[in-house]
């Protein structure tokens, strides 16, 4: 693909990292030269509204090999990641974020891992230092829920930190969907995928991006673009809630040729608040895959490319 014949490209989404970038760059670069092969760092500037995008530049002017996309605003971490991927010129990518909690001394290993057959190598988690508990536990209830409604095997305590090859990143720019959920697309896509387990380190300075909310849509990306089975729960509450109004209609006609009623039933409330509920669960639902459905139709461009020193276009 590359007129270059780079071998690897590391891909780092940024979003507010003046503070990590310069040390963060710094054991890239450390741990790339030490491997004695051609490279490119690419760095994503996603909207950041502090310095992290002159610091970038500058680092660019200081090595060839490091490359940067400044997107027109805040796109978010998977769009961010589709930029990358999209422009990356190498044999191999490496995927991980700018916070310095994907440490690149693992980069060797998983490269050689990659090396030995393998088109997908990620990086699983055996502990995440400096996260919450309730993040840690909604974390990994999500991934192990996940994994149980798809029919693909997403894999757990795993983030985007991986290596991917050059025919999986050729695949990727041809799924167009626009909430994208990209280590589900990497499990669809399939080919031979393995792993390496570490210990996820603390961000080097500042807080974290991924708040709850964004965690939130996150999810709901992840279910919506891989599972169908909210669609079908709610079908089945449906047929379930209908079996239920239909006793409650024997009881009522039995009460009122055999028993006694009153004005005002509290029953009546009870069904109708019960199955309007059930209602509204599945419209929300729907709303939700008609949502999705109505962004990919627009068939707008996933990101949007203010600035950038790469000097030719990637489609």
């Amino acid at each position: 693909m590359s007129e270059k014949n780079i071998e690897l490209s590391i891909i780092v989404p940024l979003y507010n990292e003046e503070n990590n970038i310069g040390a963060l760059n710094h054991r890239i670069i450390t741990v790339l030269e030490s491997m004695s092969i051609s490279f490119e760092i690419i760095y994503i500037n996603d909207g950041s509204k502090d310095n992290t995008l002159p610091l970038v530049i500058e680092l660019s002017h200081r090595n060839s090999s490091i490359k940067f996309i400044d997107l027109s605003r805040n796109f978010g971490h998977q769009q961010s990641i589709t930029a990358g991927i999209q422009y990356a010129q190498g044999k191999y990518l490496v995927i991980m974020d700018g916070d310095g909690q994907d440490p690149p001394e693992l980069i060797p290993e998983l490269y050689q891992k990659a090396k030995s057959g393998y088109e997908v190598v990620y990086a699983k988690r055996k502990k995440r230092q400096g996260e919450g508990i309730m993040k840690k536990f909604t974390a990994k209830i999500f991934y192990r829920f996940l994994a149980k409604i798809t029919n693909i095997q997403i894999p757990v305590d795993a983030g985007d930190f991986r290596i991917i090859h050059q025919k999986v990143q050729k695949i990727l720019n041809q799924m167009p969907e626009q909430h994208k959920y990209i280590r589900g697309q990497i499990a669809w896509i399939g080919f031979n995928q393995t792993y390496i387990e570490y210990d996820r380190e603390e961000r080097m300075s500042g807080e974290t991006k991924f708040t709850y909310r964004k965690m939130i849509g996150f999810a709901l990306d992840g279910i919506s673009g891989f599972s169908t089975w909210p669609l079908r729960v709610a079908t089945i509450s449906g047929f379930f809630v209908s079996f239920i109004a239909f006793l409650l209609i024997i009881y009522s006609l039995y009460q009122k040729y055999f028993g006694t009623t009153e004005k005002g039933w509290t029953s009546l409330h009870i069904s109708v608040l019960f199955i309007g509920g059930i209602q509204l669960i599945g419209i929300g639902i729907l709303g939700e895959y008609i949502g999705r459905v109505s962004e990919n139709v627009k068939n707008r461009p996933h990101f949007i490319i203010r600035d950038s020193n790469f000097d030719h276009e990637q489609n």
